[in-house]
């Protein structure tokens, strides 16, 4: 296998949706015929992201949200509070059949900016690509052909609610704080005999402490506290551990038997299609097309009358013009019902553009996951029907959200925050077998833009340094980044980019059914605009991906 590319080169002065500039964007991109995931891999970590087979790389010095890729660390990954809650909102939907009340606008990334996992490829694949990239001739086809080789434990639902004792939370899995005890004032002098005496702020605490550590040791023997005669506690005991639940135990909590509902998310290759894809197209199409409609405003294309009509069949006919786009949605529902065959694109082109395609190879080497490497769809099936979709990429070191979308109706349940949490765990599911694979990409973090800087809550992440390509923890750039847009997060002055290009002669070119270096190429050349073109290309993807991947030229 060969990765193949065509290099498109600087597309500057766009429209920008997330400031509304309206000539502020500027990237770079190159249509990929085929890669490999290790291809792939090796981009991403130089600020590289995919949209269908369109991969960009925005030129973070000059546009004008600069576009910093985010990696979370799911080994280290701790739910936070507001994530605990959407899992227990799932929970309560899945057990009892709850709805919650009102927006819950307390959550700082529930379903009122539900598309915050995603909203911003959903911008980068209406804005980024718009021009038509013609595929490789049937000669390059033929030619790389010959050169290819190609057990949770159970408890009642209700433990999950925390329980107040003195205006305190004392089982919500967050730290504790210091108690705050409120005495009444009694009427006339002096202490009230027929009441327990007052007892100090630091007595209540030690007392608090000892029944803590007794819990830990039954025989009453701890770090020198006994169990003696003392007085009873002001708070009963806590049943359960101090140690917080994990990520997979809030996930896949016990339900009752008769619980209201069913959850059950799939894994299904999306390239090549797998028969389960297949068979699921026109399903997911149909979620993917009302969440474009109701959350994205997009206005809907499915027909409305139902008569019968005779249309001459002429492409100069104009009856037949107009009708041609609902005569052929409907060929494709009957093509993926009846004979199981996805078309090339199903109704909207750019479902199957940006989220079927992809041109990412699909391997199965036997120390990798059993699932393999490339492109799924992670399909959310509730009650036997899919209510949301991640397509999401498995490469070697790292699971990568392209996209998420979801049926709106059930928006409550705060699906682009749930996806996200299982995608973490889904990522240390796949690590227990193949242990490189360790990181969980979640796009691009945008902090000039407010509305989304929320992937910085999935901590420990990490940001991609835009100049030496090395990964920072988070904490550290924040200080940076509300001073100025662009910021080269690498402290060391001295330090330079490891892979950087210093000898592009060794670039793989593919031309005229022949492989070659650029060094051999370019002597056959006379357009002065060619090597300012493979020049940068070679700059952006690095020495070792310009010495792996085939660089196409007409």
């Amino acid at each position: 296998m060969a990765s193949v590319v065509e290099y498109k080169g600087l597309r500057a002065g766009y429209h920008c949706g997330y400031c509304d500039s309206k000539e502020g964007k500027a990237s770079c991109g190159m249509w990929a015929h085929s890669m490999t995931v290790q291809d792939y891999q090796d981009l991403i970590d130089r600020g590289w992201r995919r949209s269908g087979k369109y991969v960009y790389k925005p030129v973070m010095n000059q546009t004008c949200c600069p576009q910093y890729t985010i990696r979370c660390r799911p080994l280290q990954f701790q739910p936070s509070k507001s994530h605990k809650k959407v899992l227990k909102k799932m929970l309560k939907f899945l057990a009892k059949g709850e709805i919650p009340k009102g927006s819950c606008n307390d959550e700082p990334m529930d379903s009122t900016v539900d598309d915050a996992v995603t909203g911003d490829f959903a911008l980068i694949n209406k804005l980024d690509i718009q021009c038509d990239l013609k595929t490789l001739s049937d000669d390059l086809k033929e030619s790389l052909e010959s050169e290819g080789k190609n057990s949770k434990k159970e408890e009642p639902h209700e433990l999950l609610q925390s329980q107040d004792f003195v205006g305190e939370k004392l089982d919500s899995g967050e730290p504790s704080h210091s108690v705050k005890v409120h005495t009444v004032p009694k009427p006339g002098k002096g202490a009230d005999l027929s009441k327990p005496p007052c007892r100090k702020a630091k007595e209540i605490r030690k007392e608090r402490k000892r029944l803590k550590l007794m819990q830990q040791n039954p025989a009453g023997e701890h770090e020198g506290f006994q169990a003696q005669g003392q007085p009873p506690s002001l708070f009963p005991a806590k049943a359960k551990s101090n140690q917080p639940k994990s990520l997979e135990d809030l996930i896949f909590e016990s339900l009752p038997e008769d619980a209201s509902h069913k959850l059950e998310v799939r894994v299904v290759r999306s390239s090549p299609p797998s028969s389960q894809f297949k068979a699921t197209l026109l399903e997911s199409y149909q979620v993917y097309k009302r969440y474009q409609m109701v959350i994205h405003k997009n206005s809907p294309d499915t027909p409305t009358e139902s008569q019968v009509r005779l249309v001459p069949v002429s492409s100069e006919d104009p009856e037949f013009k107009s009708s041609f786009s609902q005569s052929f949605s409907l060929y494709v529902k009957y093509q993926v019902a009846i004979h199981q065959d996805p078309p090339e694109e199903c109704g909207k082109t750019e479902f199957t553009r940006f989220l079927c395609t992809s041109p990412l190879e699909a391997e199965t080497p036997p120390n990798g996951p059993d699932c393999g490497y490339g492109s799924f769809h992670q399909q959310y099936w509730l009650d036997g029907k899919i209510i949301a979709v991640g397509v999401i990429d498995i490469l070697p070191n790292c699971v990568s959200s392209v996209y998420l979308y979801y049926d709106p109706d059930y928006s409550f349940l705060s699906l682009g925050v749930y996806s996200a949490l299982r995608e973490i765990a889904f990522t240390r599911q796949l690590h227990e077998k193949t242990s490189q694979l360790s990181y969980y990409y979640m796009g691009f973090y945008i902090h000039s833009c407010p509305k989304m800087r929320y992937k910085g809550q999935y901590r420990p992440s990490d940001l991609l340094c835009p100049e030496t390509y090395v990964w920072v923890p988070i904490e550290q750039c924040l200080p940076s980044l509300e001073n100025s847009k662009y910021c080269r997060f690498n402290q060391d002055p001295e330090a330079v980019d490891e892979d950087r290009s210093t000898e592009p002669d060794r670039v793989q070119v593919f031309h005229k059914r022949a492989i070659m270096p650029y060094g051999v190429y370019k002597k056959h050349q006379k357009d002065p605009s060619e090597e300012a073109a493979v020049l940068q290309y070679a700059s952006l993807v690095g020495q070792k991906c310009s010495e792996r991947m085939l660089l196409f030229r007409n």
